[in-house]
């Protein structure tokens, strides 16, 4: 039961500051008689000015809460208004208010930020599993366990690979291997501009033993050979040095880290097993350096900020496939439409010549791309473009504000979520490594944290986040 800001509507048995009077005939009116004839009392608690009533025993349902334990409430009573104030964030209130009017239904209103509630929960000590149902419920993933290798060394040379924010030297390791990412991938790039591919392409190598030569005096090769060596060292030791062998493979950037140094060695491979060095062969070859483009990938692992982006996609499937779904739908009618349009004025090679060929027409024109090698030159099917031109572009924009809202949603979610992780692994590595930790820092629970705790230390590490989530 809500009340209005300002208005005094609840009124209590007088009390004094040195102590408590009998209770008096206003007193008793607003008691009513429960199931086991005790009565009950009805409560005003006042939120930053707006006052709430309701029974005590609605309260009681949940004792373990601040409302729920007599004890706990009476810190915040105020004697000369015969209320409990408590500064808080009213509109959160009626939310959490109706968790015990409704025996334990708890919902965000919508026009309440999440982190903002989060706190409230926490200060009305609602508990650490009415907390984990709401983060779940609210689609904020489940803290992981922490797992450490158990031998000391393995545990040093994991941090130093897998937590950059654990020490300088890690941080190091952590800038060299995005270093020589960009390397590899500006390497793969630049030997295909015509001056260094007619210098350095292999076109003349028959034999294993000449293109091995020629790879040999190839600088794009030599660079490309340490960057691998460098990839296949820091896939290596994080492998041997992870206490869950099994999960590592199960890990999607680990997997691209693997993909990212197969062709190498595949190419090495098929180098010692071909006796011929052949057209055909060279051209596997190709496709397979071909796949080294797959190595900006592993840029991921250092960015937040493409790791929600992934997110964002994996969560847009629905609205993308639906994209998708609309497109071919409008490319089969607006092709077909321009191949009948056109068909009377065909000529070879105008892109026209059948309905499956005009559907490059209509996917670069309800794209907005628009070559202009391929256009209608009929009035008919001119209208007809502009049609498609009109109706393509509101097909794209339909599902463009509910990706923006996925990404803005998994943005925030990461920086809460990676919040929380950063200050359990600072805690949890700071025990396996012997490190001190700052005693309020081992008393930091979800629970126990005040909101006054809770704004600093987050706003510290979200600081920190937002940062590295930008990049």
């Amino acid at each position: 039961m809500t009340g209005s800001p300002g208005a005094n509507t609840c009124q209590f048995s007088s009390r004094e500051k040195q102590g408590e009077t009998a209770p008096s005939s206003s007193y008793v009116e607003e008691l009513r008689p429960g199931a086991d004839g005790v009565f009950d009392e009805r409560i005003c608690i006042n939120i930053s000015g707006l006052r709430f009533e309701t029974w005590r025993t609605t309260l009681q349902r949940f004792p373990d809460t601040l409302l729920g334990n007599k004890d706990q409430l009476a810190e915040y009573y105020d004697y000369r208004s015969n209320e409990y104030f408590l500064d808080r964030h009213r509109p959160s209130f009626d939310a959490i208010l109706y968790y015990y009017q409704s025996w334990g239904q708890l919902e965000r209103p919508s026009y309440v930020p999440v982190n903002i509630f989060s706190r409230e929960m926490q200060f009305f000590r609602l508990g650490q599993d009415v907390y984990e149902r709401f983060r779940k419920e609210e689609g904020y993933l489940k803290p992981k366990p922490l797992h450490m290798p158990k031998n000391r060394i393995q545990q040093k040379i994991w941090c130093l690979f897998e937590h950059p924010e654990t020490s300088v030297y890690a941080r190091m390791i952590a800038v060299f291997s995005v270093t020589v990412v960009l390397v590899s991938v500006a390497t793969f790039c630049v030997e295909t501009m015509p001056y260094y591919r007619e210098r350095y392409e292999q076109t003349n190598a028959t034999t294993p033993d000449s293109y091995s030569e020629e790879l040999k005096n190839n600088p794009f090769f030599i660079a490309d050979s340490f960057c691998v060596i460098w990839f296949t060292i820091e896939l290596t030791t994080r492998w041997l040095v992870n206490p869950r062998k099994l999960a590592f493979w199960k890990n999607v950037l680990n997997i691209i880290d693997l993909v990212a140094i197969l062709p190498y060695f595949l190419t090495l491979i098929a180098l010692a097993v071909k006796p011929q060095v052949t057209s055909a062969s060279l051209t596997v070859l190709r496709l397979m350096r071909l796949i080294r483009v797959c190595r900006i990938f592993k840029l991921s692992r250092h960015s937040r900020g493409l790791q929600v982006l992934g997110e964002t996609i994996r969560g847009s499937v629905k609205e993308l496939g639906l994209l998708i779904f609309f497109l071919s739908i409008e490319v089969i009618i607006f092709a077909s439409a321009a191949y009948f349009a056109e068909i009377k004025q065909y000529t070879p090679g105008d892109g026209y010549e059948s309905i499956p060929g005009s559907f490059y027409w209509a996917i670069i024109t309800m794209t907005t791309v628009g070559y202009g090698d391929v256009s209608p030159s009929t009035n008919s099917g001119k209208l007809i473009g502009s049609l498609c031109g009109v109706a393509g572009l509101l097909t794209v924009a339909l599902p463009v504000p509910f990706i923006v809202s996925n990404f803005n949603y998994y943005y925030h979610r990461e920086i809460d979520n990676r919040a929380e992780e950063e200050m359990r692994e600072a805690i949890s590595l700071a025990r396996w490594t012997s490190h001190s930790v700052n005693q309020q820092s081992h008393q930091m629970s979800t629970e126990d944290l005040r909101d006054e705790d809770v704004t600093k230390s987050m706003g510290k590490v979200k600081a920190t986040i937002e940062k590295s989530v930008a990049v």
